[in-house]
């Protein structure tokens, strides 16, 4: 079980590679009796697939991406308590607008990150049934090295004040403390 410490109303980001193991790591996560609002781009792709029924799911994923950012940043501005967010956030602009929600919604913010390797995110892929396009899974995984370099040294991505790495297998607890924790949330 790896326990990290959270602020209150922290904008918790569980990030790493297409197939790693998000969804699967967020259905388990332990909230230690505390709540969280969980925002998963599944919880989207399940109503738009009920939505729209018989339409392939290529046609509409830009729309299911939208939608997951808008609800993203609306929770962060406007929702109460913790939040706990899945995206894979290997691109640095999408780091940034995770950073720039948390500033307006002034939550601290923390960074997990499921680091699974290639070969393994891409049968995780597989198994889901939706295996993303090569070209931007390469781009997924050369980002997502120069990430590892940088969490190797202890280095959380900028703007986040915490960062765990997480591995396949790891049982995840969120414990809720007070905003005075001395990791200066």
């Amino acid at each position: 079980m790896t326990a990290v410490a959270v602020a209150p109303r922290a904008l918790v980001v569980l990030a790493g590679l297409p197939g790693a193991g998000k969804t699967t790591m967020l259905a388990g996560v332990d909230l230690g009796g505390s709540s969280a609002v969980v925002l998963d781009s599944d919880q989207v792709r399940g109503y738009l697939r009920g939505v729209l029924p018989g339409v392939p799911y290529r046609l509409y994923r830009p729309l299911v991406h939208l939608v997951h950012r808008f609800r993203i940043l609306w929770f962060t501005v406007f929702g109460v308590g913790l939040l706990l967010v899945h995206e894979p956030s290997t691109r640095p602009s999408t780091r940034a607008g995770l950073v720039v929600a948390g500033l307006v919604g002034r939550r601290p913010r923390h960074f997990l990150w499921l680091d699974v390797p290639a070969e393994e995110a891409l049968a995780g892929q597989v198994r889901r049934g939706r295996v993303i396009r090569s070209g931007s899974f390469a781009r997924h995984v050369r980002r997502a090295g120069r990430l590892r370099r940088r969490f190797a040294a202890g280095q959380a991505p900028r703007g986040f004040h915490g960062l765990t790495v997480l591995r396949r297998g790891d049982r995840l607890r969120l414990s809720v403390v007070p905003s005075g924790y001395p990791g200066g949330w």
